[in-house]
């Protein structure tokens, strides 16, 4: 799939660098607000920080992961825009 997960380094801030398996790599920015239910853990940078890859996605400890294909889309969506401001 080409929105398998193949590298991420967790930034401050609920930022994460991403690069999928085709080469496409970005920043994704996930807000606060968003980190509710099972995710509010992620709200804490330090355990945030424990990102790693599991079967292409992005997760953390106690089965928490995110869906890759949004994280693509955003990334790629990102670019289309600023090809269009450019």
């Amino acid at each position: 799939m080409k929105w398998s997960v193949v590298e991420v380094k967790p930034e401050p801030h609920h930022r994460l660098f991403v690069r999928f398996q085709d080469g496409v790599e970005g920043r994704v920015q996930l807000r606060p607000e968003e980190l509710t239910g099972v995710l509010a853990p992620l709200r804490d940078e330090q355990f945030f920080a424990q990102a790693f890859i599991d079967y292409g996605a992005v997760a953390w400890p106690g089965e928490i992961d995110l869906a890759p294909d949004a994280m693509y889309a955003q990334i790629v969506g990102e670019r289309d825009e600023l090809k269009k401001v450019g």
